[in-house]
C-alpha cells in the first residue's frame, strides 16, 4: 500500500466511524409526506421510481393522476398490464386545464380525484399513494389546499407515505410535509423546439 492509499483509508475510516455515529441516532419511521415540485423536469418521474420501488418489495401501493388525462404513459401502462394486483391507478384527469378549458369540469374532476385520494389514503394496506400533479389542482383552486393539509395531519395512517407532484406546490403543503424535492430548470430540450418523446417524458 502506498502512502497515498493509507492517507486515504484513514481518512474514509474517519468517514465511516462518524457516519455510522450519525445513522445509530436514526431509528424512527414513519410514513413520509413527500412533496415534488419545481419548474424542472422529473417531478413525477422520481415519483413512479418509488412507486416501482414498493412494487419491487411487494408493498401495496397506488397512484391518483389528477390532471393528465387518457394519454398512454409508460408507466401507466405496465402497472396496468402487469401490477394491478398490487398497485390501483386511476387516472381522474382529463388533460390540463389550458386543454380542457372549463373549469367546472375540471373542478368536478379534480374533486372526484381526491376523493378517489381519500379513499385509498384510507386504507392502511396502501403503503405508498402518488397524487400525480395534485399540486396544479391545489393551484387552481380545484381542490381545497385547507382540506388537503386537515386530511394528511389528521387521517393519514401513520406508516403510509403520500407523495403530491407538481410545479408551485403550496407554502401549507411545504410546511407540513417531511421531504420536499425542488426540481430545478437548467436546461430543457423543449426550449430548443424538441417534441415530448417516448421514454423520456412518458
Amino acid at each position: 500500500m502506498t502512502e497515498d492509499d493509507d492517507r486515504h483509508a484513514k481518512k474514509m475510516a474517519k468517514k465511516k466511524a462518524a457516519r455510522d455515529k450519525i445513522m445509530a441516532t436514526k431509528t424512527d419511521q414513519k410514513g413520509l409526506i413527500i412533496v415534488h415540485t419545481g419548474k424542472g423536469k422529473g417531478k413525477s418521474s422520481a415519483a413512479f421510481g418509488m412507486i416501482f420501488r414498493c412494487i419491487a418489495h411487494g408493498m401495496k401501493c397506488a397512484v391518483v393522476q389528477f390532471i393528465k388525462g387518457g394519454m398512454s404513459t409508460g408507466e401507466r401502462d405496465l402497472i396496468l398490464r402487469s401490477f394491478t394486483e398490487i398497485c390501483e391507478f386511476h387516472t381522474m384527469g382529463e388533460g390540463f386545464t389550458w386543454e380542457t378549458q372549463d373549469k367546472s369540469r375540471d373542478t368536478e374532476m379534480a374533486q372526484a380525484a381526491w376523493a378517489k385520494a381519500k379513499e385509498l389514503i384510507r386504507d392502511p394496506a396502501n403503503r405508498m399513494v402518488l397524487l400525480d400533479e395534485i399540486n396544479i389542482a391545489i393551484r387552481y383552486d380545484y381542490v381545497d389546499i385547507a382540506d388537503v393539509v386537515t386530511f394528511l395531519t389528521e387521517e393519514k395512517p401513520p406508516m403510509t407515505h403520500v407523495i403530491l407532484t407538481g410545479r408551485n406546490a403550496h407554502d401549507d403543503l411545504i410546511e407540513i410535509a417531511d421531504l420536499v424535492t425542488e426540481m430545478e430548470l437548467i436546461k430543457h430540450p423543449f426550449r430548443s423546439g424538441i417534441k415530448a418523446q417516448i421514454g423520456v417524458e412518458f
